[in-house]
Parts: structure tokens; sequence; C-alpha cells
């Protein structure tokens, strides 16, 4: 996290009591997605209360070697420019087969024409794409990461 992202990250945790800041499980900085036109409208929506959850491909955490993300974690949503936008709170993190994703969640992912099957080509040419590039595979039962989110800063 650079110093302007942590400023604006400190500019929320000055908003909490201690025992709240004390319950925060970890905290980061990221942009969605892969590209500068989708992870900045990623950010512009997430800013506006549109797009509520997202998801990846457990593969590439375990590839990685990186744990999960825990509900309450703290994200400072960035656009591709690395800029800080708002401030995310994880509420839920569950694992699902891509083929068992419900139109709810992908309705709450709040991009495209918010339908099932929109959501479900755009993702399967995403992590088809995703998985080869890290020598991963990826099939319709492959276990996505499910991530639900409430902005918290600022309001």
């Amino acid at each position: 996290m650079d110093k302007t992202q942590q400023q604006f990250l400190e500019r929320y945790l000055a908003t909490l009591g201690e025992t709240e800041r004390a319950r925060v499980p970890q905290w980061g900085a990221e942009h969605f997605c892969a590209d500068e036109f989708n992870a900045n409208e990623c950010a512009r929506l997430i800013a506006r209360g549109v797009k509520q959850a997202s998801c990846s491909l457990l593969a590439g955490y375990e590839m990685a070697c990186e744990p999960l993300p825990l509900a309450g974690r703290l994200t400072v949503v960035l656009n591709w420019a690395q800029e800080p936008v708002c401030i995310i709170r994880l509420t839920e993190v569950t694992l699902c087969p891509f083929n068992e994703v419900t139109p709810e969640f992908a309705a709450l992912e709040g991009e495209g024409d918010l339908s099932h099957a929109g959501w479900k080509a755009a993702h399967l040419r995403f992590f088809s794409h995703y998985a080869n590039t890290i020598g991963a595979e990826f099939n319709e039962h492959s276990l996505l990461v499910l991530e639900r989110f409430t902005k918290v800063f600022p309001l």
C-alpha cells in the first residue's frame, strides 16, 4: 500500500472506535479486474453501491500460496491508476463451483446487464483465460471464491 492509499485507509480507521478497529482481520488495497476499462468501471460501480460482490478462481489463491480473504477485511478500492476510490468491508466469503453461482449473486456483481447468462458468459471467458495464464485448469465445476461486501467509506 502506498502513502496515499494508507492515508485514505487511516481516514476511515479514524472514524472507528478502538474495539471496532481491533476487529479488522485484514486490510489491503487493490483494483478489480485485469484491464484499465474494467478496473475503472468496477471502482465506479462499487463507489455508487451498485457492485456489492466479486469472485475469483480458488486455484489462483492456491497457486500463489495466498490465504483466502476473511470476512471483515477492509479493501481500499483503487482505479487503474492506483488511486483510492472508496473502501469496502467483506461481509461474506464462500466457495462455490462455477456452475452453481446463483442469479442473485450474478446480479450483486453489478456488471453488464445483471443477468445470470451475461455473468456466466463473461466469467467463463475471463476465468478460462486467467487459468491458462497461471497454468491452472478451469471448467464449470472449478471452485470460485465468492465475496460479498459493502461500501463503508466514503458514505
